[in-house]
C-alpha cells in the first residue's frame, strides 16, 4: 500500500519520462510518411506519444485489430537515425509485417530489409536497415544467429506478440531479453498482457526496464504470491498466484497503454481488413510453380488454337480447381497456426471461413488442440441444426470459435457476437466473400469487425 501511495504523490519516480511539450510532439508526428500519417486514428497518435514520452521504451497492449503494428512502425520510424531496427515476430507474420513495413515507409528499399529464413542466414545482418526473423529460429542451438544479433547491437527493437517471452526458463526469453535490454529504444506489442497472472509479464517487463521491478525473487514474492508447496518431501516455490495487483497494475500503467475496442470505437470503420500474406514453404512452393508453368503452357496453347476440337478450355479449369486445392493443403499449417495465435486472446470470439473440407479440417484441429469450444456449420449440417448451433455461438461465451464453410454458412445466418473474421480460403466469386464478412456485421449495429484475409505470399492464390 506504501508503494501504491508514492506512486499516486509520485508517478514518475520510477520510471523516466520524456516531458516532451505538445508542440514538439506535434511537430515529431509530422515527420512521418505522409501516407502514414494520414492513416493514423488520433488513439493511435496518443499510443505513439505515450512512446516518445517514455524515450521509446515502452508495451503497446491494445487490444487484438487496433493497429498496434502501425503505432511501432511509426514510432520505430521516430528513430530511424539510430536504427539498424530489429523486429522479432511470430513465424506466421513475417510477411505481413514485411508489407507493413514496406507499405508505412516507401522510402526504404527491398534490399533494406532483411528476413531471415533459417538459423545461419545472417549474411546481410550487418548490412541491412531493417532485420525481422521468427521466434522460432531463437533456440539455443541458433548460436551463429545469435552471435550475429548480438554484434549488430540494435539499438531500435519491436518485439510483436511479446507474451511469447512469458516463460522465463524459455530460451527465446533468455536471449531476447538481454537485446531489448541493450537497445536504446524497444516498443512490446501485446494484445494478451495477462494482468491477472503476473508472472508471466515479468520478462516483458524487465526486458523493458532491467530490475525496475526487482529481481525474479523479490517481484515473484511481491506480485506472484510465491510461497513453498511440497510434493511429498519435495519442496517448490509456486509462483502463479498473484497479490498487490494494484500495486503493480499501477507501476504497468507508466510503461503501458491499453485501449479496448469499446473505448475507441467511434473512432474505428465499421469493417477493417487486413492481408495477412504466407509462406508455403520450399515442397509447396515447387508444387505450385510446378502447377504455374502448366498454366502458362496451357494458356499460350489457348490462344494458338484455331480450330474448337483443340480448345484446352476444360483442361484449364481442371487445373485451377487443382491449383485451389493445392493452396488449401499448402496452406493448413499456417493456418492452423494463425488460429491458435488468436486463441491466446482468452476472450476473442471470432468465425473462420474455409472452402475446402481439408481446410475446414485443419481449422477444427487447430481449436480442439488448443482445448477452446467451439461450433463448426458445413454441407453436412442439417439447416434445421444450424440455427441452434448459430444460437450457441451468440450466446455462450465459452464458444470462441465458428468453422464456417463459405457456401453453407456465407448467407443468411447471424454471427454478431465475433469481433473478428478469418478467411482461411479466397473463393471464385468476391460477392460471396463480402456477404461473409457481413454474417459478423450488421447494419445498424455499432461494433467494429476486424477481417484478416489469409493468403498464399505472392499473390499467386487462386480462388
Amino acid at each position: 500500500m506504501k508503494k501504491v501511495l508514492e506512486l499516486q504523490q509520485n508517478p514518475h519516480s520510477s520510471f523516466s519520462k520524456n516531458q516532451c511539450s505538445e508542440n514538439e510532439t506535434d511537430s515529431r508526428l509530422s515527420a512521418l510518411p505522409e501516407k502514414l500519417k494520414q492513416r493514423l486514428l488520433p488513439f493511435q497518435k496518443e499510443g505513439i506519444k505515450f512512446a516518445l514520452e517514455r524515450n521509446g521504451r515502452c508495451m503497446l497492449a491494445d487490444e487484438m485489430g487496433l493497429g498496434k503494428t502501425i503505432q511501432a512502425i511509426a514510432v520505430a520510424y521516430m528513430y530511424k537515425a539510430e536504427w539498424p531496427l530489429l523486429i522479432v515476430v511470430p513465424s506466421s507474420l513475417k510477411y505481413p509485417w514485411i508489407e507493413e513495413i514496406e507499405k508505412w515507409i516507401p522510402e526504404l528499399n527491398p534490399e533494406d530489409v532483411n528476413l531471415i529464413d533459417n538459423k545461419t542466414d545472417i549474411g546481410r545482418i550487418q548490412t541491412s536497415k531493417v532485420t525481422i526473423l521468427g521466434y522460432g529460429l531463437l533456440t539455443t542451438d541458433a548460436r551463429m544467429l545469435i552471435d550475429a544479433l548480438c554484434e549488430q547491437h540494435f539499438q531500435v527493437v519491436i518485439v510483436d506478440e511479446s507474451h511469447y517471452m512469458k516463460s522465463r526458463n524459455a530460451a527465446r526469453s533468455t536471449i531476447l531479453a538481454p537485446i531489448v535490454q541493450k537497445a536504446a529504444r524497444a516498443v512490446l506489442l501485446t494484445g494478451t498482457p495477462a494482468l491477472g497472472r503476473p508472472e508471466e509479464l515479468f520478462m516483458q517487463i524487465d526486458a523493458l526496464y532491467p530490475r525496475k521491478f526487482g529481481t525474479w525473487s523479490e517481484y515473484s514474492k511481491k506480485y506472484c504470491n510465491a510461497h513453498v508447496r511440497y510434493f511429498g518431501k519435495r519442496a517448490q516455490w509456486d509462483c502463479k498466484g498473484a497479490s498487490n495487483l494494484d500495486e503493480l497494475h499501477l507501476c504497468l500503467s507508466k510503461i503501458m497503454i491499453r485501449r479496448m475496442k469499446d473505448e475507441v470505437l467511434t473512432q474505428l470503420p465499421p469493417k477493417v481488413r487486413q492481408r495477412i500474406p504466407f509462406d508455403l514453404g520450399k515442397d509447396a512452393s515447387k508444387e505450385m510453380n510446378a502447377s504455374i508453368e502448366e498454366w502458362e503452357k496451357l494458356m499460350r496453347k489457348l490462344h494458338s488454337c484455331s480450330t474448337e476440337t483443340d480448345n484446352p478450355f476444360i483442361q484449364v479449369m481442371g487445373l485451377i480447381t487443382h491449383m485451389y486445392k493445392q493452396t488449401a493443403i499448402a496452406k493448413a499449417g499456417a493456418v492452423k497456426d494463425y488460429i491458435k495465435m488468436m486463441l491466446q486472446n482468452e476472450k476473442l470470439k471470432f468465425l473462420v471461413f474455409a472452402y475446402h473440407l481439408s481446410m475446414l479440417q485443419a481449422c477444427t484441429e487447430a481449436v480442439i488442440e488448443n482445448k477452446v469450444g467451439y461450433i463448426r456449420i458445413d454441407g453436412s449440417v442439417p439447416s434445421s441444426e444450424r440455427i441452434h448451433l448459430v444460437h450457441q455461438f451468440q450466446n455462450d461465451p465459452d464458444k470462441r470459435v465458428a468453422i464456417l464453410s463459405i457456401k453453407a454458412a456465407g448467407q443468411g445466418l447471424t454471427f454478431t457476437a465475433a469481433t473478428h473474421v478469418v478467411f482461411a480460403e479466397l473463393y471464385w466469386d468476391p460477392g460471396h466473400l463480402v456477404q461473409a464478412e457481413d454474417r459478423a456485421h450488421r447494419i445498424g449495429q455499432s461494433s467494429s469487425v476486424h477481417i484478416h484475409y489469409l493468403v498464399q505470399g505472392g499473390d499467386r492464390e487462386a480462388g
